[in-house]
């Protein structure tokens, strides 16, 4: 570890700097991420619940290799869309790559839209130990989003203000946890020891957001996602994703899988997948405006 000496002659450590880019969806987080990174010798820390897993590039709007421009993104397609990748696992590869980022002199820059793996790493949230309950998620599943979270507001209504009402697999996990434990326990912190943190904002006003979200549906729309969701389910082309497992990625495999299986014309599914888009927008932003480190700025 570095040090350096205080003015009385003894030692201290120096703190290492990192960065954390938040925003919404859409607002251009990964540009901002890139170009910091050219200036301070950054590395990209990937903090998004579905970029880790592999095939699934389009529909999640991972970057790609040309617009890394030679920048190292670590935590992009690192898993089997297939098995579930947790919050925990996501902590601890998440860390790992932190402090070999440190280690090589380069600085870390933590960038991403899902709060909970950003709180989880940056902020050392402490997880609950709550093994998995096969038989109470067997019955859990056959129930509808919305009939968990009507659940879940009736056995702990402090969790159902901050959950995605729509993503039964988040919804599922907090009743398991509440099953074990009797509720979600408050959050507890350890941060991580001599790392300052530096957060950044990013937000557009209502109406420019809205265009780009709009813009960026139809852009996906139209470099193939459509087919990549074919592709994720069609076992004969390494596929083999089921409906429901596209369900639970919620957004645009939620609505092209329903698309795909007869259930709901084009037009339904893409104005009906751009206003759960801009949900969730606002839902990213309820959770990054309680955190006062934020510096938020406009773009």
């Amino acid at each position: 570890m570095e040090v350096r000496l205080r003015t009385d002659g003894s030692l201290t450590s120096i703190m290492k700097k990192a960065f954390v880019i938040v925003g919404p969806t859409a607002s251009g987080k990964s540009a901002l991420a890139i170009q910091l990174a050219k200036k301070v010798r950054g590395e990209v820390i990937s903090a998004d619940s579905r970029q880790v897993y592999r095939g699934m590039d389009i529909g999640t709007g991972k970057v790609t290799k040309k617009e890394m421009a030679g920048i190292p993104h670590h935590l992009l397609s690192v898993a089997d869309p297939k098995k579930q990748y947790s919050v925990e696992r996501y902590q601890r590869d998440a860390r790992k790559a932190l402090f070999d980022i440190l280690a090589r002199n380069k600085t870390p820059i933590i960038c991403g839209g899902t709060g909970y793996y950003i709180d989880a790493l940056v902020e050392g949230a402490v997880l609950p130990s709550v093994p998995p309950n096969s038989a109470l998620r067997k019955k859990l599943e056959q129930m509808s989003a919305e009939k968990l979270f009507a659940l879940l507001k009736k056995r702990d209504p402090s969790r159902a203000q901050t959950i995605d009402a729509k993503n039964p697999r988040r919804l599922i996990r907090a009743l398991e946890i509440i099953e074990a434990l009797g509720k979600v326990p408050t959050q507890k912190s350890v941060p991580l020891p001599n790392i300052h943190f530096e957060w950044i904002g990013i937000d557009l006003p209502d109406e420019e957001l809205k265009q780009k979200i709009h813009l960026r549906l139809h852009s996906r729309m139209r470099c193939g996602m459509l087919k990549e969701v074919e592709r994720l389910h069609t076992p004969s082309v390494g596929g083999g994703l089921s409906w429901k497992r596209m369900e639970d990625f919620g957004l645009e495999y939620r609505w092209l899988a329903r698309y795909l299986q007869n259930k709901i014309t084009r037009e339904e599914m893409l104005t009906k997948l751009e206003l759960d888009i801009w949900h969730y927008a606002k839902r990213q932003r309820t959770w990054f405006k309680r955190n006062k480190k934020i510096k938020w700025v406009k773009k």
